[in-house]
């Protein structure tokens, strides 16, 4: 298989002549997925993105495969019962990508709360009844304050009261999408990135027949043809819808901040109320030598292809984290990467309207006169609240949307969620092709339909991984990285080998270079920032050799992709503008 900037030329040409049955416009994870299961049931399936696979909000989580035990004390059953059964489906499909990491939640007796240690216990045994997870090394459990103390002791003591212990698992946001790719790219889907929708074309009856695209690599406009168009472009859903009713979303901002762990350790990922009385709570998690911590959760009206870390967000964050961690005391200083993402979350129904509080006033008027009940005007202050809610209580639900004219739109959910919500889309497109174009399909069991680099038995994932570890190991791989490569790649592991065979590339290590070169050619990374950030996360977790090795990066890919010396220059300035933003340059100048 070959995934590369030459087959994306081929696939191209034919998106131009091809009456695709589907186009699925956004390549995050629930596009990507959408696109294997399509083109898995027999449709002839074309996907495309306006910047790099998963370069928007899907690259841009907090890297969990995140059961959200929170959405539990507001009753939201069914979105946790949905997701913690998707993580287990996830972990069958892409093994080598997501692992446990049993998370610890400090119990703080304190105003603001969201759990105290009883409705704790309560909280994590219905979520383990609703994972299925009834004894065993990962059902939960709870521990006493000096447990809590013991496990983290740098932990602040004030109003501790104890905690519990529950499954979680850690996740490569950006390679599970990729993954996805590659594997409907081999089962015959036409993908393609940096193919951004300008709007969608309508056939004389008002329906959506096709979109005309931008490529931004040539420059080109030009319109792809399908039966069915289905919109998972998650922040822009409603950009493309061009409805005039109501907004479906209601974006929201999350800022993660990351520091060496010699500056705050944690020896295991741990999640809390931030203390502030906001109703917030905040991950810390372990990984590769760092400690990365976030999230927050603002309301975003600014440029969705480009939210960024602001100092306010460093304040809030730096500030929780000294009130968790006080000997710890984190500063700017310490930050070493950032990343900001938005979360495409369903707006309340009356989220963009007026708030009428007219009637509360009318209501409070009869309270005063005793011509109502306390109890009543509580009940209208709750509805009102419900209805316009902050940024934190807002349902991590999602819905699928026939348009008036025929185009589907995903809208809301979680990463966790992307196989459930592909699946729900892609139900409907087999009715339709069906009903309305005589086309049939195949029905699929997605929860078996393994991704790229995951095939392999999901109930032996230690040591298949350890084995793809020694083959690298046998290619002349330091152990360390092949056990990074073998966690990267999966099953693809032989394929990355071959291209170490020629050797390691100026001022890159053999299993880099490998890596790297496989990137290239069989993952569609078209710019060192593809690489570096997404394809890798040397940018946000190895920053240090980020730096020393951009340079040698960029040197290879101008050579694999054949740039010549302006091109060359203008990819590394991308790349230095990328780390310097992560690593926030400008907010440590500015404020220090």
């Amino acid at each position: 298989m070959t995934f590369s900037l030459q087959t994306r030329r081929n696939t191209i040409t034919q998106l131009k002549r091809t009456d695709l049955d589907v186009l699925i416009i956004g390549g995050g994870i629930t596009g990507a997925g959408a696109a294997l299961q399509s083109i898995a049931s027999g449709a002839k399936t074309g996907l495309i993105d306006m910047g790099d696979f998963g370069s928007g909000t899907s690259s841009r989580s907090t890297k969990l495969v995140h059961g959200g035990i929170r959405y539990l004390k507001t009753f939201d059953v069914t979105v946790v019962a949905d997701t913690v059964q998707e993580r287990a489906r996830i972990a069958n499909v892409a093994p080598h990508i997501p692992h446990p990491a049993p998370m610890l939640m400090p119990i703080y007796q304190e105003p603001g709360a969201t759990f105290d240690l009883f409705a704790a216990e309560l909280a994590m045994d219905l979520y383990d009844r609703l994972a299925n997870i009834q004894q065993g090394q990962y059902a939960h459990y709870m521990l006493d304050r000096e447990a809590v103390l013991a496990r983290i002791p740098n932990l602040a003591e004030q109003h501790l009261i104890g905690g519990g212990v529950y499954l979680d698992y850690i996740n490569n946001d950006a390679r599970l999408v990729i993954e996805n790719i590659k594997e409907a790219d081999e089962l015959g889907a036409m993908v393609a990135s940096h193919l951004e929708a300008l709007e969608v074309i309508h056939a004389d009856n008002g329906k959506a027949i096709g979109v005309k695209v931008h490529d931004h690599l040539s420059g080109e406009v030009f319109t792809i043809h399908a039966k069915i168009l289905l919109n998972t472009t998650g922040p822009w859903a409603d950009d493309l819808r061009h409805s005039e009713d109501q907004p479906l979303l209601r974006p929201t901002k999350g800022v993660h901040l990351v520091v060496d762990d010699s500056v705050l350790f944690v020896p295991q990922p741990i999640y809390f109320d931030s203390g502030l009385q906001d109703g917030r709570m905040i991950f810390v998690i372990p990984r590769a030598g760092k400690t990365y911590f976030g999230t927050t959760d603002t309301d975003y009206q600014g440029d969705l292809k480009h939210p960024t870390v602001a100092i306010d967000d460093v304040d809030y964050l730096l500030n929780v984290i000294n009130i968790r961690f006080p000997e710890a005391q984190v500063s700017l200083s310490n930050i070493e990467a950032s990343w900001a993402g938005l979360r495409p979350l369903l707006a309340p129904p009356t989220s963009n309207t007026h708030v009428d509080l007219q009637p509360l006033v009318d209501l409070i008027h009869q309270f005063e006169a005793g011509a109502t009940t306390q109890s009543q005007v509580e009940a209208l202050i709750a509805d009102l609240a419900k209805k316009h809610a902050a940024p934190s209580t807002v349902s991590r639900g999602y819905e699928v949307i026939s348009e008036p004219d025929g185009m589907l739109t995903i809208a809301g959910g979680k990463l966790t969620d992307y196989r459930k919500m592909a699946e729900s889309a892609i139900t409907v497109i087999r009715e339709r092709l069906l009903t309305e174009h005589g086309v049939h399909t195949s029905q699929i069991d997605s929860t078996h339909l393994q991704v790229s680099g995951g095939h392999f038995d999901p109930s032996t994932v230690l040591d298949s991984l350890d084995y793809f570890a020694r083959l690298a190991e046998d290619a002349g791989i330091p152990r360390t990285q092949a056990h990074q490569l073998a966690q990267r790649f999966g099953s693809n592991i032989g394929r990355v080998l071959r291209y170490a065979q020629s050797g390691a590339a100026p001022g890159l290590s053999l299993g880099e270079t490998a890596s790297l070169r496989y990137s290239v050619f069989e993952e569609m990374a078209l710019t060192p920032v593809d690489y570096m950030l997404r394809r890798t996360n040397l940018i946000l977790f190895h920053a240090d050799t980020a730096e020393n090795i951009a340079g040698p990066v960029v040197a290879e890919m101008a050579r694999l992709l054949e740039w010549d010396d302006l091109e060359t220059e203008a990819q590394l300035q991308r790349l230095l503008n990328v780390m310097s933003e992560s690593a926030l340059t400008t907010l440590k100048r500015e404020h220090q």
